[in-house]
């Protein structure tokens, strides 16, 4: 069968290869469905976005916010993306497997996992209490593996799992000892089941941002301390949501198909 491309005909050969790149990136991700969690705002929100924009259905998964994912679908929808929003808290795992049960029936299928849902406290170690602790474990730990766990029951052959941890694991700093502890954990469950699933077709890595613009990293700090992150880094600034984006949809992608079991360090230099 051959399709022809609704076009005028270019005047000269880079035109044309310009345009069949642009076609190329519109339609990497079409027909695949994405489930990013803790994607109603911030990075995920961006990974959401991207992810649409390359042509993948994608689910929304809020915790509490759901006015947020509802802004997300409809800005989604807006640039002629495809998007629902479904609730979980992927703290809790019969709620992960709801949220898998639910894309399948709504949606039929599901190619890409992006574990994004994640929270931080901020504390010395000494302060921290067992509430707390178990509370960052749940979501950070306890929802990434589960959710890879019904990834793996679930996925299409040749699926994508994406990660993500941080780059704060491969620095010293006070007050992160337990989120970094969650998110060393999140890369050494990359590490073990891209191994797993391998013989499958589907990629498993980790994308490790550095210092970036959103809620939940300027939380607790001032303007200052934002600007020191930012002189650390080779590039002399934090991050964008969209330069982390890039990233995992590349990842998402089949030009990434030979590379799993990866931590990518997102950082700009910072570590």
């Amino acid at each position: 069968m051959v399709f022809e491309l609704p076009i005028k005909k270019p005047q000269t050969q880079n035109k044309l290869l310009t345009y069949l790149l642009e076609i190329k990136i519109m339609t990497n991700l079409n027909n695949k469905v994405a489930i990013i969690t803790g994607s109603s705002r911030g990075i995920g929100k961006a990974i959401a976005i991207k992810l649409a924009a390359d042509g993948a259905t994608v689910v929304i998964n809020y915790s509490h916010s759901a006015d947020k994912a509802d802004e997300t679908v409809a800005q989604i929808k807006q640039q002629g993306g495809k998007a629902i929003s479904l609730q979980a808290d992927v703290g809790k795992v019969a709620q992960i497997e709801n949220l898998f049960n639910q894309t399948i029936d709504k949606l039929g299928q599901v190619d890409i996992l992006v574990n994004c849902a994640g929270i931080v406290i901020y504390k010395p170690l000494v302060e921290f209490t067992e509430e707390e602790f178990d509370k960052i474990v749940a979501v950070n730990i306890k929802g990434t593996y589960f959710a890879c766990q019904q990834a793996v029951k679930k996925m299409n052959e040749g699926g994508r799992i994406i990660n993500i941890s941080s780059s704060t694991t491969a620095m010293m700093l006070p007050t992160y000892s337990a989120y970094v502890a969650t998110k060393g954990a999140v890369e050494q469950i990359t590490r073990v089941l891209a191994k797993e699933v391998g013989n499958r077709g589907i990629t498993v890595n980790a994308v490790s941002p550095g210092p970036t613009d959103t809620p939940l990293f300027r939380e607790g700090k001032t303007k200052a301390q934002i600007q020191k992150f930012g002189d650390m880094a080779a590039l002399g600034r934090i991050a964008e949501v969209e330069d982390i984006a890039d990233i995992v949809t590349f990842l998402a992608s089949h030009d990434a198909r030979w590379i799993t079991g990866q931590n990518i360090r997102a950082n700009g230099g910072l570590a």
